[in-house]
C-alpha cells in the first residue's frame, strides 16, 4: 500500500476530541467498537523474574495461561463489557518466533474457553538491534519480527503492533545530550524512513491473515526521555519537544495502512487521533506499575482503549499484580464512560478536569492538552516534508511552552527556562534540507547508514 500523507487533521475543534469516541472506530470480531463510544481497558502483562529459553516454555506458558484465565474471571466478576489483552514478545519470543505464536494460541485458546469478550494485541518486540544486526529491511531480524507477526496473527491475534526503533541508536545520543538536531533526524528522516518500509508489511500480513494492522509508538525515543526527565537527568522541556516531534514518525504507520488503536505506550498518540481520527490506547496513572511519568491523568483526555503499560506476574496481598492493575483500569473505564452515557457535557467536564489537573505542572503534560495538541497538529500538517514538519514541529511546541509560562498557564524552574532558550536557538538554527543534515550525521558513533541504505 503506497503512503498516503495527511495534509490536513480530523479533528479541527478540539472539543470533539474526547476519550471513547473516535473519528474512525475499529469493529472487531469480538463485536467491541473501539472507538464508538466506550473506552475499555486493555492489560499489558508480563512474566516474573525468570530466564526464558526451551526448557522454560512449559513454564512461560503456563503464567500466560494462568493470567489470562484470571483475568477473564475478574472481567465476568466487574461486569467489563470487553477488553484487550495485549502480548509483548520478550526478545527470546520474537527471536524463536515459535515461542511467541505459541503464547499467543495460549492466550487466544484461553480467553476462546472463558467466552469472554476481549480481543488480543500482538506486539513483536523489535529485535534490530546489537553488533549482530545486518540490515533494518532485511536479515534474520527482520525475517523473526515478520514471522512473529504472521504467526501470531494466524494464531488468533486481532491487531498487529510493534515498537518499532528505527533511528533509536542516533536518538539514545541525542537524548544523552540534548542534541535536538540529532533527535530531529532520527525521529523524521531515520524513523520515518523505516517505518514506510516496516508498516508495509505490516500492513500486507494484516490484509493477508483478515487481521488489523493497529499502530506504533515512539516509547524508545519520547518515552526514554520522559523517564530521564522524570529523573531529573534531562531538562523536561526537552522531553516535551520530543513528544511532539515523534508524532510524525508515529503517524507514518496510519499513512501506511494501520487503522489502530495507536499502542499505549505512545503519548503522541493524541496527535495521531487528532490528525487521523484512529482510536488510541493510552496510558496515564495505571502505568506507575512500569514507569513515573508526569501525565497520569491527561493521558486519558482522548483514550479509546486504557492500559497499564506492562506489569509481572508476581503476587500482591489482593492477588497476582495482572488482575489487580485490570481491575485499577476497569474502574477507570466505568468512570469514563458513566460521563460518556450522560452526555457530550459530562464527557467534556471530566476530560477537561484530567487536563487541567496535569497541564501547569509540566511541558510535557502541558503539549498534550486537547486545545494544545489541535491547534499544533493543525499548523504542523500544513507543512510538506517529514523533516520540515519536524523542524516546524520543534519551533511551535518551544514557542507555545514560552508562551504559556509567560501567560502563567505553565510553570517552569529557571532551569527548565533556561533550556527553553538554548533548545529555541538549536530549531532556529536546524539545517534547512534533510540532505544538509544527513552530512552533519554521517559521523554520529553509534550510526551505520548502510543499514538504512543511506
Amino acid at each position: 500500500m503506497p503512503r498516503e500523507v495527511f495534509q490536513g487533521v480530523e479533528y479541527s475543534d478540539p472539543t470533539a476530541l474526547v476519550f471513547g469516541r473516535a473519528a474512525r472506530p475499529v469493529k472487531t470480531r469480538a463485536g467491541l467498537e473501539i472507538g464508538g463510544g466506550l473506552v475499555y481497558p486493555e492489560l499489558n502483562f508480563t512474566l516474573p523474574p525468570m530466564l526464558v529459553d526451551a526448557a522454560a516454555m512449559p513454564e512461560v506458558l503456563a503464567n500466560y495461561r494462568e493470567v489470562t484465565a484470571a483475568v477473564c474471571k475478574r472481567a465476568a466478576e466487574l461486569d467489563v463489557p470487553g477488553f484487550v489483552i495485549e502480548i509483548e514478545t520478550l526478545p527470546p519470543m520474537t527471536f524463536n518466533p515459535a515461542w511467541g505464536v505459541d503464547v499467543t494460541k495460549v492466550v487466544v485458546d484461553t480467553i476462546a474457553e472463558a467466552d469472554a469478550r476481549a480481543v488480543v494485541r500482538i506486539t513483536p518486540n523489535d529485535i534490530r538491534e546489537g553488533r549482530e544486526l545486518e540490515h533494518m529491511w532485511h536479515g534474520r531480524h527482520w525475517d523473526a519480527i515478520l514471522e512473529t507477526f504472521a504467526g501470531a496473527a494466524a494464531a488468533g491475534a486481532e491487531l498487529l503492533a510493534i515498537e518499532s526503533v528505527g533511528g533509536k541508536e542516533v536518538h539514545d545520543e541525542a537524548t544523552m545530550y540534548c542534541d535536538l538536531a540529532k533527535s530531529v533526524f532520527a525521529l523524521t528522516v531515520l524513523g520515518v524512513r523505516d517505518m514506510e518500509r516496516l508498516w508495509a508489511a505490516i500492513a500486507q500480513i494484516a490484509a493477508q491473515t483478515d487481521t488489523v494492522a493497529a499502530g506504533d509508538t515512539a516509547c524508545g525515543f519520547a518515552n526514554t526521555a520522559m523517564v530521564l526527565a522524570e529523573k531529573n537527568y534531562i531538562p523536561r522541556v526537552f522531553a516535551a519537544v520530543v513528544r511532539v516531534v515523534s508524532a510524525i514518525r508515529s503517524l507514518v504507520a496510519v499513512e501506511c495502512g494501520a487503522r489502530g488503536p495507536h499502542k499505549d505506550c505512545g503519548y503522541e498518540g493524541v496527535y495521531v487521533k487528532a490528525i487521523s481520527g484512529i482510536p488510541i490506547s493510552m496510558e496515564g496513572r495505571t502505568a506507575a506499575c512500569a514507569h513515573f511519568s508526569p501525565v497520569g491523568n491527561i493521558a486519558g483526555c482522548a483514550a479509546d482503549l486504557w492500559s497499564n503499560e506492562s506489569i509481572q506476574n508476581v503476587k500482591l496481598l489482593a492477588g497476582p499484580a495482572p488482575s489487580v492493575s485490570f481491575e485499577q483500569l476497569a474502574y477507570d473505564c466505568r468512570l469514563f464512560n458513566a460521563a460518556s452515557a450522560q452526555g457530550c457535557e459530562k464527557a467534556l467536564w471530566l476530560r477537561d478536569l484530567h487536563a487541567a489537573s496535569d497541564a501547569s505542572l509540566d511541558p510535557q503534560a502541558y503539549v498534550l492538552r486537547p486545545d494544545v495538541v489541535v491547534k499544533l497538529a493543525a499548523q504542523i500538517v500544513r507543512v510538506d516534508g517529514d523533516y520540515e514538519r519536524g523542524k516546524t514541529a520543534a519551533q511551535l511546541t518551544l514557542d507555545t511552552l514560552r508562551e504559556a509560562h509567560a501567560t502563567g498557564e505553565l510553570r517552569l524552574d529557571d532551569r527548565e527556562q533556561m533550556w527553553l532558550e538554548t533548545l529555541s536557538a538549536d530549531a532556529d538554527a536546524l539545517p534547512e534540507t534533510p540532505e544538509q543534515l544527513l552530512a552533519d550525521m554521517v559521523d554520529a558513533e553509534a550510526f551505520d547508514p548502510k543499514h538504512y541504505d543511506l
